[in-house]
């Protein structure tokens, strides 16, 4: 072999082993598909939509985030907020539970970027369509009156919530999930409502029935692990979405510790187009401990009766008027 086919042949070798390194990094299952299962958070201080003082800005320098980070933590702190003024989106009087129990995040996403959504370019959920618009009037007015159990949101009635999924989004606590995966199903437990989908490898959504979380199925794409959702009940879902929502989810191992987790909701009953987001998960050592909401929530039988009071008293609009009046 002459001196410049060795040499060659070594550059090449060097420039080559790099990705065959990435390539073996990765822990593979016995049948071959990278082994994501572990117990992950997804919490970041990153918010879902970005603030509209940052509108012209995708990403933040460094000190920037650091410096927003501290804002956030600081302006969130339940702890901080004078009960009788408000704060962090609460009225006066209206202070939930105390800074102990968050664990929204404290840092940024890795890369900096000023909002969990990347499309739409501009890190905002798109506008409602026409009929996303009449639907969030109706229900904006059925879960003001309170009109019974079934017109209160998911998360009061403690069905669903932001974090249960999918898609996974992180929020003031329980930002926790666990995957498991065989050759034939995945399955994601997350923390939020204690809700596990167990989600079948195939190519049909063969279910009979709309479920509160949908009908999810998975399929490889390489190394991605990639879960479609779509038949969604009910009419006024997971963000007031429509039964015609389909959500894709990706994820793909980043190395030990991380996965990279993506979506894509396209409801053309809601909003004019589709959107995406991306957040890390977190490889994390502590085990999903059980979450029981509904069989101590006594939140949503005294909403109900205090606005039955209301009604009762003539103090809403359209309401039995009271002896008084």
């Amino acid at each position: 072999m002459t001196r410049k086919w060795l040499t060659l042949l070594i550059a090449t070798a060097a420039l080559s082993s790099p990705i065959r390194a990435q390539q073996n990094e990765i822990p593979r299952t016995e049948h071959g598909h990278p082994d994501m299962q572990g117990t992950y958070t997804f919490r970041t201080i990153t918010p879902l939509q970005r603030p509209a003082e940052l509108a012209e800005k995708a990403t933040l320098t460094r000190q920037e985030a650091a410096d927003w980070a501290a804002y956030e933590n600081q302006r969130q702190n339940r702890d901080l907020i004078i009960d009788t003024v408000g704060g962090a989106g609460y009225p006066p009087g209206v202070i939930s539970y105390n800074e102990f129990w968050y664990e929204r995040g404290t840092d940024t996403v890795g890369d900096l970027r000023t909002s969990l959504i990347y499309d739409p370019p501009n890190g905002r959920m798109p506008a409602l369509n026409e009929i996303g618009r009449e639907r969030a009037a109706y229900t904006e007015q059925v879960r003001r009156e309170s009109a019974g159990p079934e017109a209160r949101t998911l998360n009061d009635r403690c069905i669903i919530n932001n974090r249960t999924g999918p898609p996974m989004i992180s929020g003031s606590y329980n930002n926790n999930m666990q995957l498991v995966q065989n050759e034939h199903y995945v399955m994601i437990m997350t923390e939020m409502v204690h809700h596990a989908r167990i989600i079948p490898f195939t190519e049909d959504h063969n279910a009979p029935f709309r479920q509160w979380a949908g009908n999810s199925i998975a399929h490889w794409d390489g190394d991605t692990l990639i879960i479609n959702s779509q038949n969604f009940y009910p009419d006024y879902g997971w963000r007031n979405t429509s039964p015609t929502m389909k959500i894709e989810e990706r994820f793909s191992w980043v190395d030990e510790n991380t996965l990279d987790y993506s979506f894509t909701i396209d409801d053309p009953n809601t909003w004019e187009q589709s959107w995406s987001a991306r957040l890390p998960m977190r490889r994390m050592n502590e085990p999903i401990y059980e979450y029981a909401c509904h069989e101590g929530n006594h939140g949503l039988a005294g909403i109900l009766a205090g606005w039955r009071r209301w009604e009762s008293e003539g103090k809403n609009s359209g309401s039995i008027p009271s002896v008084d009046d």
